[in-house]
């Protein structure tokens, strides 16, 4: 059986109509945009019939930068790091996932990405290595790891109507226009 860990943005939405995973799971860690999130991650999943679950762990405390009310941490390379989100997020997910026999997790990283350490392939092999070693033996997965979000779009082939309702603000529940991730989303739209 294979998940997907679905933020609700731009990227996670498309790789959910591309690959059509059997369950996607959106966490809720405490970052500032969750309830949009779990809405936009709700609806894309109501669309196509995937069963979609929902956990809540507070891990606000632990957070920085634009996903959290902290200031970036010192070694941040951009406003929007959260340390070891991606390793906290995939591991959270597994300890969720395992118990609904999911032995494939995807996750959401594209090509640029790569800014950050948790979003490279030699990240992704080695929390793959990791938790293949551990029991349970679950794979992990970035199929879009060699696509930027405008391949990703293109090969997904999902219908504007789906990606428009994604949600990629870092720093609210409503779209600021500001951060990288609204800018992003901003990029893509007006190509579209």
């Amino acid at each position: 059986m294979i998940a997907l860990l679905l933020s609700g943005g731009i990227d996670s939405v498309s790789i959910l109509y591309w690959k059509r995973p059997d369950i996607a799971l959106t966490i809720d860690y405490g970052q500032n945009s969750a309830k949009a999130e779990i809405e936009a991650s709700s609806y894309a999943c109501k669309e196509l019939n995937i069963d979609h679950h929902v956990i809540s762990i507070d891990c606000s405390s632990l957070g920085s930068g634009d996903l959290s009310k902290e200031s970036p941490a010192s070694l941040a390379p951009n406003s929007d790091w959260w340390p070891f989100r991606n390793q906290m997020l995939i591991t959270l997910a597994a300890m969720y996932l395992i118990k609904l026999n999911v032995n494939k997790i995807f996750i959401g990283s594209v090509q640029p990405d790569e800014q950050f350490k948790d979003g490279t392939k030699e990240f992704t092999s080695l929390i793959n290595n990791l938790m293949m070693y551990q029991e349970g033996g679950i794979i992990i997965e970035a199929p879009a790891i060699n696509l930027s979000s405008k391949e990703l779009i293109a090969i997904s082939k999902i219908p504007s109507s789906l990606l428009f309702c994604a949600h990629s603000c870092h720093k609210s529940s409503v779209a600021c226009g500001q951060c990288r991730g609204c800018n992003k989303y901003i990029a893509l739209v007006d190509v579209l």
